[in-house]
C-alpha cells in the first residue's frame, strides 16, 4: 500500500480548530440504542433514503417502496420495464421524484413520481461491464451518479434539469484509474455532494477520492491510507459533514474483522488523511454517517461489527447493538436513525 505523508502541524491544528467549533454545538455521548422492525420479509436493501414522513428504499429484483413514519404502513412496489432488472443499490430525489439506478447492464435510471408512482427511464447504459454504485441530487435541478469504469475512467453521469436528462463525463475530462480500481455499492454511500463540492472515492487495487469544485468538469485526486491493493479492499462508504470535515471506512470484504486501517478523517476537504482507532474499533464497515448537529465528531457505521458509534471524531468507537446485517443507515435527526439490510429495515433510536 502505498504511504502517505500527513503534515503533522496542519492536522493538529485542524483538530483543535474544529474541536473548538464543536463546542458550539451541544454534544450528546450515546450509550444505548433501541429498535424497532419497519419491515421484515426476503429483500436485500442497501438504498434508503428520508423523505419528510417517509422512508423510501430499494432493494433486489426490481423490489422498492415507502415506509409512512407516522403510521408505519409499507407500501410496495416494483420496476416495470421490459428489460431485466438488477439490484437497486442507487436511490436518489426531488421535492416530486424517487430516481433509482439499478447495477449492471443495462444501466438504467428511473425516474418515479412521488405522487402517482409513474415511472419512466430517463438515462440508458448498454455496456457488459456498466456498474453504477452511488447517486445523489444536489438541488433540484442538479444531479449526479457514479460507477465502475467502462473504459480508463470512473462512470460518472449528471444532470442539470432535475432528472429528465441524463449526460455521462467523457473520461477525457475525468482523472484515469489504475487497473483494479473500481468501486463498491455497499450502501449508496461512494458518493457525496456538498455546497460546491463533489466528493466521490474507489476502491480495490487503489483506493482515492476524486473531489470536484464545478461539478464534474474537473476534478482532483488525493490518495488515502484506508488498506488497499486487493480486489475487495479499500473505502466501501464515505460521508461528508460539509466541505471539509469527512471520513472514510470499509476496510477487506473477505476479512471483516481485520481493523487495521480501515478507518480515516479529513479537516481539509480530502487533501490529506489521518488514519484513526487502527487496529482498534469495527472491521469491514458497509456505511459511515456523521450524526446531525455534531459538528462532525459524532458518527454511527455500520456493518461486520453490528452499530458502532464514535464521540471523538473516530478515534474511538463502541458497540451499541450486534446485528452485523445491516448494509446501510441514514439520520432523520441527530437522534433518530435508519438502518436496512438483509431482510429487513429498523428504526433506530439514540440515547444517552
Amino acid at each position: 500500500m502505498m504511504k502517505y505523508k500527513v503534515s503533522i502541524l496542519s492536522f493538529v491544528g485542524s483538530i483543535l480548530f474544529y474541536s473548538c467549533a464543536s463546542n458550539k454545538t451541544e454534544m450528546t455521548n450515546y450509550t444505548k440504542v433501541e429498535t424497532q422492525s419497519l419491515l421484515n420479509e426476503k429483500i436485500s436493501i442497501r438504498a434508503i433514503l428520508t423523505d419528510d414522513n417517509y422512508l423510501w428504499y430499494a432493494g433486489d429484483n426490481g423490489n422498492y417502496g415507502k415506509i409512512n413514519l407516522k403510521t408505519n404502513e409499507v407500501s410496495k412496489f416494483k420496476i416495470q420495464s421490459d428489460t431485466i432488472v438488477n439490484e437497486i443499490r442507487s436511490i436518489a430525489q426531488t421535492k416530486e421524484y424517487i430516481f433509482l439506478l439499478p447495477v449492471a447492464n443495462p444501466a438504467n435510471v428511473y425516474k418515479i413520481s412521488k405522487k402517482d408512482n409513474s415511472q419512466k427511464i430517463v438515462y440508458t447504459e448498454v455496456n457488459e461491464k456498466a456498474f453504477y454504485d452511488s447517486m445523489q441530487f444536489k438541488d433540484e435541478i442538479n444531479g449526479m451518479a457514479m460507477g465502475d469504469p467502462t473504459n480508463n475512467c470512473l462512470s460518472v453521469i449528471v444532470t442539470n434539469d432535475g432528472g429528465n436528462s441524463w449526460r455521462k463525463i467523457n473520461c477525457d475530462n475525468l482523472p484515469k484509474v489504475v487497473e483494479g480500481e473500481a468501486a463498491f455499492a455497499a450502501s449508496n454511500s461512494n458518493l457525496m455532494l456538498e455546497k460546491s463540492k463533489s466528493f466521490m472515492v474507489s476502491g480495490g487495487k487503489k483506493s482515492r477520492l476524486f473531489a470536484s469544485d464545478d461539478f464534474g468538469k474537473t476534478w482532483q485526486v488525493y490518495n488515502t491510507p484506508i488498506i488497499q491493493g486487493e480486489e475487495m479492499t479499500g473505502i466501501f462508504t464515505a460521508d461528508f459533514y460539509n466541505d471539509k470535515i469527512g471520513f472514510i471506512a470499509g476496510g477487506n470484504y473477505m476479512k471483516p474483522n481485520d481493523n487495521t486501517n480501515n478507518k480515516a478523517i479529513t479537516f481539509d476537504g480530502g487533501k490529506t488523511w489521518k488514519l484513526v482507532a487502527n487496529s482498534e474499533g469495527f472491521g469491514y464497515g458497509s456505511c459511515v454517517q456523521f450524526v446531525p448537529k455534531s459538528s462532525g465528531k459524532a458518527l454511527v457505521a455500520v456493518g461486520a461489527n453490528g452499530i458502532q458509534y464514535s464521540n471523538d471524531f473516530g478515534n474511538s468507537w463502541k458497540q451499541l447493538n450486534e446485528d452485523k446485517e445491516l448494509y446501510t443507515i441514514r439520520f432523520l435527526d441527530s437522534k433518530t436513525a435508519f438502518a436496512a439490510g438483509r431482510n429487513k429495515i429498523i428504526k433506530l433510536n439514540f440515547t444517552e
